[in-house]
């Protein structure tokens, strides 16, 4: 039984953070996630050509418009299977920043380090009336699938370990050495308040 709610945070909840929440679904976890960008982006045809979207523009809505514009290339690169498989797991992408309602998190994990300061600097600007604390941890990750497969699968070892403690504030600071040794991956972490 899980006791525990997860967020997954990347810029664009698209890769990162819904390769993780896939993952964790799909083990039986409580896990959310949501993306801290202004805006969506996806790769273009170049560079300076992203196709960028609103939060909340469902994930349906962006696979049949880069079907249409260049189903090769969106194929090829990956990105329209990855909206197929995420709008599998939750109908559109969500911001952090807007993300009140949905209620306290025990664990955010993010997978970027401008990611993890605005999660924090979020929360330190909410009222925080319940002094429930949430646990913000970051391990980076290069934004492509291939490692967003690697990330989500050690951010599930991370918050399976972290459900099998009574007490995280008592456990984290030798679950986070352990994972550091094992993986040989640095994690920064933080605790904040609701």
């Amino acid at each position: 039984m899980t006791k525990l709610r997860h967020a997954m945070v990347c810029s664009s909840n698209q890769n990162r953070s819904m390769e993780a929440h896939s993952l964790l679904k799909r083990h039986g976890l409580d896990v959310s996630s949501y993306g801290t960008g202004a805006h969506v982006k996806l790769p273009g045809p170049s560079l300076r050509e992203p196709n960028v979207y609103d939060f909340g523009t469902p994930y349906k809505f962006m696979y049949d418009d880069l079907r249409r514009k260049d189903p090769d290339l969106y194929k090829r690169n990956g990105i329209l299977p990855m909206l197929k498989r995420n709008s599998s797991v939750k109908t559109a992408p969500q911001r952090w920043q807007e993300n009140a309602a949905d209620g306290c998190f025990d664990v955010v994990f993010t997978f970027e380090e401008k990611v993890f300061d605005m999660v924090i600097e979020d929360l330190n600007n909410r009222e925080q009336t319940l002094m429930k604390s949430v646990l913000i941890i970051n391990l980076d990750v290069k934004d492509n699938h291939e490692e967003a497969a690697v990330g989500a699968k050690l951010a599930l070892d991370l918050c399976q370990e972290l459900e099998a403690v009574d007490c995280w504030e008592d456990a984290i600071d030798d679950i986070v050495a352990a994972f550091e040794k094992q993986h040989k991956r640095k994690l920064l972490y933080s605790i904040s308040f609701y």
